[in-house]
């Protein structure tokens, strides 16, 4: 047992150490292909899918996809459970995730953030909400995927939590396609809530051999109508969370829905 105890703070050990050199070094390349290309968001999002693709593997992250990730302009909805989330569907979507303003303070994460294009929204200052939303307008205008999270934090309830509805308002003004995205671990361990810090959490959850997590694209979802988005979203979403969590947690009992 102690063995075993040793073996996976090691292996946490290992991929912390991992996930902090490998990301530097993401960093550098995007500081140094802007430096001689110029910035372009295009290239951020290309070398932020190439640090997922090769950090998620590493870090025992097994992605399960199914759908199609959009290659056209417009906003991905989905339901949030962890900061690995936008790594999760950056994986696969060439988009540029809106996150939280306090991730940009997070060391090496937000400095990561900064450079590579993330959109960043204080939630509690309308300035901020204002202008974030057009930040969002301007990247699908210049053709390229936004994915925003409109549950607004990260929880370990079963079904989604009420949705913001000011990305749908912008969807619906600016006639911007909707594309629901359903986001799911295998344990409601992995989901990042409360109070919890992310080395603890971290050290914790990837002492394990394995983190399961499936991931699913609903189609384009397009109206002028900011309630039916919502609705037509939250609904497609809960739906495919359901059957995920069947198939990811089946042996587990306590899967009941409301």
């Amino acid at each position: 047992m102690e063995v075993n105890r040793d073996s996976s703070k090691l292996r946490a050990l290992w991929r912390l150490s991992y996930f902090i050199v490998y990301s530097i070094r993401i960093i550098l390349e995007i500081i140094l292909t802007n430096w001689i290309k110029g910035s372009n968001p295009e290239h951020g999002m290309r070398i932020r899918r190439k640090w997922a693709r090769n950090l998620l593997p590493n870090l025992g992250v097994k992605v399960m996809v199914e759908g199609n990730p959009p290659d056209y302009p417009c906003i991905l909805m989905a339901n949030h459970r962890s900061y690995l989330d936008p790594a999760v569907v950056v994986h696969d979507a060439i988009a540029c995730p809106v996150s939280k303003a306090e991730v940009a303070k997070w060391p090496l994460i937000g400095y990561g953030a900064k450079v590579s294009g993330v959109i960043f929204l204080k939630r509690e200052s309308r300035h901020s909400r204002k202008r974030t939303l057009q930040g969002i307008a301007d990247k699908v205008a210049e053709g390229y995927p936004v994915l925003l999270f409109p549950e607004g934090t990260t929880h370990a309830e079963l079904l989604c939590r009420t949705f913001k509805p000011g990305g749908f308002r912008l969807a619906a003004q600016h006639k911007i396609a909707i594309v629901p995205v359903a986001i799911e671990y295998q344990s409601a361990e992995d989901c990042w809530i409360g109070n919890d810090t992310f080395l603890p959490h971290f050290m914790r959850r990837f002492a394990l051999p394995e983190m399961p997590v499936m991931v699913r694209y609903g189609k384009r979802i397009d109206s002028e109508d900011p309630d039916y988005l919502i609705k037509t979203s939250t609904d497609w979403i809960n739906e495919q969370l359901k059957t995920m969590q069947k198939s990811l947690r089946g042996s587990e009992k306590n899967v009941e829905f409301p």
